[in-house]
């Protein structure tokens, strides 16, 4: 069986950080799938997703590091390109992933106590985005 649900954020900008784990764990559940595998995909160029300890300053810490990577700056090729000041937006994006799988069982993402699955935004505009939420398994 395969079942598909969107998430929809509104994110403020550069370094927005969502917990989505209670949205995938819902999408779960209402799937009826009680042992298989969950995708979450953010659509787009510019947002990340992953796992996390969701926490103040890991929720600080994983974006300034990524900063300190990969800056903000205007000699970016992308910049150079576009001008739009997200050539470093895109570079962080692709480090992260647009998405992550989780093993399910039981009718439930199978995580860590203190592993929870984040979106992050790396643009520097806020943005809406769109989680596609896939569901695979019996």
């Amino acid at each position: 069986m395969v079942y598909q649900h969107e998430i929809n954020l509104a994110t403020r900008g550069h370094r927005d950080m969502h917990d989505v784990t209670a949205k995938v764990a819902e999408a779960v559940r209402a799937s009826g799938v009680t042992i298989g595998l969950v995708n979450v995909h953010v659509i787009g160029s510019t947002g990340a997703v992953g796992t996390i300890e969701f926490e103040p300053g890991l929720q600080r810490d994983l974006p300034e590091i990524l900063d300190k990577l990969m800056p903000p700056s205007r000699h970016y090729g992308h910049e150079q390109a576009w001008h739009d000041g997200n050539g470093h937006s895109h570079l962080q994006a692709t480090m992260l992933g647009p998405s992550v799988s989780v093993p399910v069982s039981g009718g439930k993402p199978i995580l860590g106590t203190w592993q929870q699955i984040f979106f992050l935004e790396c643009d520097v505009k806020p943005r809406r985005r769109t989680l596609v939420v896939t569901v695979q398994g019996e």
